[in-house]
């Protein structure tokens, strides 16, 4: 993120504070993705990514003074934030998911090649989310909101090399995962 950027995310959040919503929209364009990006690898469920990054959009909304500046820029507080409440959410037991029902084959003549490549995909999703929920989470800060490692062990509140330890374990068990599928070569 440029600087220019964590500057103007100050200014959006004391214009929030004055009850700008324009000021709103443009923050919560600006980190939407990254945070829906990261909500939905830790919790590995599309409706309860949603509904994490609703909650903590609506709080930033009713409490832009929640963010210390100063502390860490806000996307970082903002990902740290996405995460606890990913956590917070998986700890809590769940009814039946309607992620499990198996989604309809492409009709399409040529489908093979995607059908190949979500299965490829549904692997990896399912390989991450069999990680434990700390190397989980490194993953998604790093890798689906594209933190570098500063900015990702600060969101998890644990220092770099133990940032670095976790995605290395994190990436030892998913290339296992997957060479026990079949999808990549040890």
């Amino acid at each position: 993120m440029r600087t220019d950027d964590v500057d103007d995310d100050a200014q959006l959040l004391r214009a929030v504070a004055d009850g700008d919503r324009r000021a709103f929209d443009r923050l919560s364009r600006r980190h939407l993705d990254r945070a829906y990006g990261v909500a939905l690898r830790v919790t590995g469920n599309r409706a309860d990514a949603e509904d994490v990054v609703q909650e903590v959009f609506l709080r930033v909304w009713q409490r832009p003074d929640a963010w210390r500046p100063g502390q860490a820029q806000f996307s970082t507080w903002l990902y740290r934030v996405v995460v606890n409440r990913c956590l917070d959410l998986k700890r809590r037991p769940k009814a039946g998911a309607l992620d499990a029902i198996a989604e309809p084959e492409d009709p399409r003549p040529n489908a093979e090649m995607d059908l190949v490549a979500a299965a490829k995909q549904r692997a990896l999703n399912d390989a991450v989310s069999a990680l434990p929920e700390r190397q989980r989470a490194a993953i998604a800060l790093t890798y689906t909101a594209g933190l570098k490692n500063t900015e990702a062990a600060s969101a998890l509140d644990i220092s770099v090399k133990a940032l670095e330890a976790l995605l290395v374990r994190a990436k030892r068990e998913l290339r296992e995962a997957l060479a026990r599928q079949g999808w990549v070569q040890t």
